[in-house]
């Protein structure tokens, strides 16, 4: 059996990608070590692999990644292995350093265009160190998928080397029954709306989504999640006297989330064009809604409203004022008729797009490794 060391930055539970490729990777052979980090806050973590999660001493910005992969490079280089799989460029260095001393096979996953993140496109100092570690390593790998056409496009572009897609599709869900009893108590009578995800960062709207409640009646909010503005989000709620619309939770397990996910009336993801890597993007939640075969309301960013339009499964729009996005979600629950057609297309979009599907490019990239 083929020992493969997948490796990530964050606390490994609520990242779903990576959980699902280990566990495709676990279901066609492969013996699977997990290493990530875990912190003061971070869930028990159950999963029939071995897992590593790393104490650090830092928590944030050059410090932490300088930790972390000088940690993980040693992590490494004493752990059995035949496969080595980064998952993104903050992993990249120390895998593909053990895998040249080693002659070791190595994977790379690149789940975002990483070099053009907000946070790294106003720090341009820190963002030419990344730069430098990616124009070295990335023209020489040999086995890269990355979460969609747009990005694989662009890296392969830049590059010179073949990139494939896996795309961050959510797995079939198995009962879609909603618990009324959680129903009644979350939302009552009231229309529900939804933005969820590990990943609420600057400029992915959740401001405006806040604000939006300002001017909507009978309607509550829920933000379910983590990120690097999460902590700022409940003192906007306060300051705007929204608590009675704007319920904010931290993250929780997938099982747990999807329950509230299917209980919404609307699943919100809206990012804005700041930079490449948002407007590429195709995040997670997006599939999830799919899923749960609740209408999406969304920002035009291009892979996310092509899946919108294509599938005819919710409204895009072209505005992050609150007034007018409160007036657009207005007008959707007030149109019976796009409702129902988008809540039938759903049906069809959640057995189109699923990860049983999806994970059937997973063999396919680990049975021809390079």
């Amino acid at each position: 059996m083929q020992r493969i060391i997948v490796s990530v930055t964050n606390d490994l539970v609520t990242d779903q990608r990576v959980k699902k490729i280990c566990e495709t990777l676990q279901m066609i052979g492969y013996d699977i070590t997990l290493i990530g980090r875990k912190l003061p806050e971070s869930l028990p973590l159950n999963r029939n692999y071995k897992t590593i999660r790393m104490r650090l001493l830092h928590k944030k910005k050059f410090f932490f990644y300088a930790e972390y992969n000088i940690r993980l490079f040693f992590k490494l280089l004493f752990l059995k292995k035949d496969v080595l799989l980064a998952n993104d460029l903050d992993t990249l260095l120390p895998n593909y350093l053990i895998s040249k001393l080693f002659s070791k096979k190595l994977v790379y996953d690149s789940h975002e265009l990483f070099t053009e993140v907000q946070e790294l496109v106003s720090r341009p100092k820190i963002r030419s160190v990344w730069l430098v570690i990616e124009n070295y390593i990335f023209p020489k790998l040999e086995n890269v998928y990355t979460v969609n056409d747009k990005i694989a496009e662009i890296y392969s572009k830049k590059y010179k080397i073949p990139v494939k897609v896996i795309r961050n599709i959510a797995p079939k869900l198995r009962n879609r029954n909603i618990d009324s009893a959680l129903a009644k108590r979350i939302k009552g009578e009231k229309k529900m709306l939804i933005l969820q995800g590990s990943g609420i960062n600057m400029d992915r709207g959740a401001e405006e989504a806040i604000q939006m409640m300002k001017y909507l009646n009978n309607t509550v909010l829920y933000i379910i999640g983590g990120g690097d503005i999460f902590h700022q989000l409940k003192p906007l709620v306060g300051k705007w006297k929204l608590n009675k619309k704007v319920i904010i939770l931290n993250k929780m397990p997938y099982d747990e989330l999807m329950e509230f996910t299917k209980i919404a009336d609307l699943g919100l993801s809206l990012d804005k064009g700041s930079n490449l890597n948002y407007e590429f993007s195709l995040p997670n939640k997006v599939f999830d809604y799919i899923q749960a075969q609740i209408p999406l309301f969304v920002s035009d960013r291009v892979e996310v409203a092509k899946i919108v339009s294509e599938n005819n499964i919710g409204f895009i729009t072209h505005s992050h004022d609150p007034k007018v996005l409160a007036k657009q979600v207005e007008t959707i629950f007030q149109n019976n008729d796009s409702i129902y057609a988008w809540k039938q297309n759903l049906i069809k979009a959640s057995e189109k797009y699923n990860w049983g599907k999806e994970s059937e490019k997973i063999k396919e990239i680990y049975t021809y490794l390079k």
